[in-house]
């Protein structure tokens, strides 16, 4: 599966890249003006990829297709889960990453993330992959496959920085289902930063300025030239 994708960039010749995974029946066009959101000018000039999920039926929605990463089985999204699905997506997400490395940016200034569904996508994916990645975003989300978690993650993103925030209010992924993957997470030993806000299931400005702050710590400043 290859994922078309809306692209922008900061700036000419990036040294970073952040692929940002929408959320279920939304597009990459959906979460493009976050890319204006966030003032990243200290960590030099970055490639903002945004990726389209395939359409497919989704169970909970009674069959309607839609773009959407992995079919939603039932309401308690953990009972069932579609496994051939999530993986299938995890494999096109690996190859965007690889496509990053090609076009010179290294995994460690590679940044996933994603909202709701492509909150569980980046946490499925940025786990398993076999090079660290300089940070995972998990908004609004969860992880998936997560008894699954401790024996598929990949030795070298044991240490990669988690930024999971999520709304109070959320009616779509409760609050508790968001806590019991912080909590799994942090048993493993995953380093996370935790945010919880008065919002249902949404973007609010102070999640941006907090998102702004973690990714400025994790890229760090602009490599020079040539290196």
């Amino acid at each position: 599966m290859q994922l078309e994708t809306l692209e922008t960039e900061t700036g000419p010749n990036p040294t970073a890249s952040i692929i940002f995974l929408h959320g279920l029946g939304d597009s990459g066009h959906g979460f493009a003006p976050f890319a204006d959101e966030l003032d990243l000018a200290a960590a030099g000039p970055v490639r903002f990829v945004f990726p389209h999920a395939p359409t497919r039926p989704v169970t909970i929605n009674g069959g309607y297709v839609m773009r959407a990463w992995y079919d939603i089985l039932a309401p308690d999204l953990v009972r069932r889960e579609d496994e051939t699905g999530l993986r299938a997506s995890q494999a096109a997400v690996d190859a965007l990453i690889a496509r990053e490395r090609a076009r010179g940016i290294p995994a460690s200034r590679i940044v996933l993330g994603g909202f709701s569904q492509g909150c569980a996508m980046t946490l499925l994916t940025g786990l398993r992959h076999p090079e660290r990645l300089a940070g995972l975003i998990g908004l609004s989300g969860y992880l998936p496959l997560a008894a699954q978690t401790a024996a598929e993650r990949h030795g070298s993103n044991h240490g990669t920085p988690i930024f999971m925030a999520h709304g109070r209010l959320d009616p779509v992924i409760p609050l508790a289902r968001a806590i019991a993957s912080r909590d799994a997470l942090q048993a493993l030993g995953h380093p996370l930063e935790w945010h919880e806000y008065p919002m249902p299931h949404s973007v609010c400005p102070p999640e941006i300025a907090d998102l702004t702050r973690w990714l400025l710590a994790v890229l760090g400043p602009a490599p020079a030239r040539g290196e």
